[in-house]
């Protein structure tokens, strides 16, 4: 099998959240592929959060070159994935080096002006949609990129679909404790719509502390690093999700959303353009809690038009011949 390195920060690993799924979701694929997916990431502790002042972000991964470069030449890697520009200087170091990125230096997310110089060195990238691509060519001049979505598990939307068992006024959000995620905006609605029930998912048990800060309303049920056939399971049980993030380079949840057949609440910027169909409401703070009331009075339970998009666009069976055509041209 042809080695590739998958360098990922240690926290992304250890968490129950987009970057971990995809490690894993794409190691398995590749695996199908004849190529086999190496994680590497360096063991040297910047901070639990990656945010000790002076190594924050991107400067913190700069301080484990070496940790991440011995991984690799031991494993006698030549192709490397990295999925996050700090380690953009890899690109010195192998010739087969391609950015996937589960961030974006864009002004809505903590540290953007932190990774420019970072991305300024991109030459090859592979992201989860058209709309990411185009921000690669228009931002930094970069056109050697390849949209493959993260696919989700067809096996866990068919077995945990049941219309019947959606609790008519439960509006399910997924997030993090962190700013851009706006956890602020679910406990507010849940205060204002007593009569809702309001089930908030974080990714990390670290949030289990975090969230204690927040006066939490009697109608809100929050949830920490759940497994996936947990959060399908969930998912199912909801007649809306809701996004209320001000970006996102893919949203793997609304992609799931869409696949159980969810009414969708999301954010009207054009990164969520990829999220269109039927029964997709695109709002903002101005209009999202008269949209969240009106999808939970619809007449619909659920919503085949977006269960259909999802499985055409998003299903782990798309995700699959994506990376066969990439990996055709890029081990050669």
């Amino acid at each position: 099998m042809t080695k590739v390195g998958l360098v990922m920060r240690k926290i992304q690993f250890a968490e129950a959240q987009g970057p971990r799924i995809y490690a894993e979701r794409l190691q398995a694929l590749s695996r199908q592929l004849g190529v086999e997916i190496v994680f590497i990431a360096p063991e040297r502790h910047v901070s639990g959060y990656d945010q000790a002042p002076g190594y924050e972000y991107e400067k913190g991964d700069l301080v484990n070159y070496d940790l991440v470069l011995d991984q690799l030449h031991q494993e006698r890697i030549e192709h490397v994935i990295y999925t996050v520009s700090g380690f953009t200087f890899l690109k010195m170091f192998f010739d087969k080096c391609v950015l996937f990125p589960h961030s974006y230096p864009h002004p809505d997310l903590t540290g953007y002006e932190m990774m420019k110089p970072f991305y300024s060195i991109v030459d090859k990238a592979v992201v989860h949609t058209d709309y990411l691509k185009g921000l690669f060519r228009t931002d930094y001049g970069v056109t050697d990129v390849d949209v493959i979505p993260i696919g989700f598990e067809e096996e866990l939307a068919n077995n945990y679909y049941d219309p019947s068992q959606i609790v008519e006024n439960r509006i399910l959000w997924i997030g993090r404790d962190e700013p851009n995620r706006r956890p602020d905006l679910p406990l507010e609605y849940a205060r204002r719509n007593p009569d809702k029930e309001v089930i908030m998912a974080m990714g990390g048990l670290r949030y289990r502390e975090s969230m204690k800060r927040y006066d939490i309303p009697s109608n809100v049920k929050l949830h920490f690093a759940l497994s996936r056939d947990e959060v399908f399971q969930l998912m199912n049980t909801a007649k809306v999700y809701w996004s209320s993030s001000r970006f996102d380079t893919f949203s793997m949840p609304l992609s799931e959303a869409m696949a159980m057949g969810k009414l969708v609440v999301k954010p009207e910027h054009a990164c969520y353009g990829h999220i269109s169909s039927t029964h997709t409401f695109a709002g903002g703070e101005s209009n999202w809690f008269e949209l969240l009331n009106m999808a939970a009075a619809h007449p619909l339970r659920v919503s085949e038009a977006n269960r259909d998009y999802a499985f055409g666009r998003f299903s782990g069976r798309v995700m699959k011949d994506g990376y066969e055509r990439f990996y055709s041209e890029w081990l050669k």
